[in-house]
């Protein structure tokens, strides 16, 4: 889900030490450092493609106590095998100059050189709980980015119509692996013998 900034009333992004900066002019202008910079002291999530900024909007309730839910249970697995997981906002690198901030985002080792500081050079496996604002953001576009980064499965948590879809890398694209529903058990390719119930993902408090 995002906001255009060239089309939104407010255009602002207002940092702590009260500076304003109005984005619309400058869509296609940013420079990765740039999109870098700011994104360090700013509390918005921002993405970044090819010069262009995106804001998403703040996460709903729903929306986080899947996410909890979603972190909790992944991290009881992939603890005990030493990998690490983390939550938005974490920056991705698709490319050089596009950045992601996944939901959830995982390595299966917590020493792997993709885990940077600052931002993360590609992961093992990525989540994002889809939002009403623009349902193909997650379904259709981040598909196609996380294929581009490489990253070896995806995960769609969809509260619209209440299913897991697990996409697993073939190639240079990703194929289903699962389309999991309520009652059923959702699984991963990657990681041996992960699964969650798909009912208790969506009934989250």
């Amino acid at each position: 889900m995002a906001i255009d900034v060239r089309d939104a009333p407010v255009r602002m992004v207002r940092e702590a030490d009260g500076l304003a900066i109005d984005l619309a002019p400058l869509q296609g202008l940013w420079t990765r450092e740039q999109y870098l910079k700011l994104t360090d002291h700013t509390r918005y999530l921002v993405e970044f493609t090819n010069g262009t900024i995106e804001m998403l909007p703040m996460p709903t309730q729903h929306h986080q106590l899947i996410l909890a839910y979603l972190y909790r249970t992944f991290w009881s697995f992939i603890q005990i095998t030493g990998g690490i997981v983390l939550f938005a906002a974490l920056r991705v690198q698709v490319r050089y100059d596009k950045f992601r901030e996944p939901d959830l985002l995982l390595l299966l080792d917590a020493n792997d050189p993709r885990s940077q500081n600052r931002y993360w050079l590609g992961a093992d496996l990525v989540v994002e709980v889809v939002s009403e604002d623009n349902p193909a953001r997650d379904t259709v576009e981040k598909v196609a980015d996380y294929a581009e980064a490489r990253i070896p499965e995806y995960w769609i948590v969809n509260p619209l119509d209440e299913t897991i879809t697990v996409l697993t890398l073939d190639g240079e694209a990703y194929a289903t692996h699962g389309v999991f529903q309520r009652g059923k058990t959702a699984t991963s390719k990657l990681l041996d013998g992960f699964a969650i119930e798909v009912s208790a993902v969506f009934d989250a408090q």
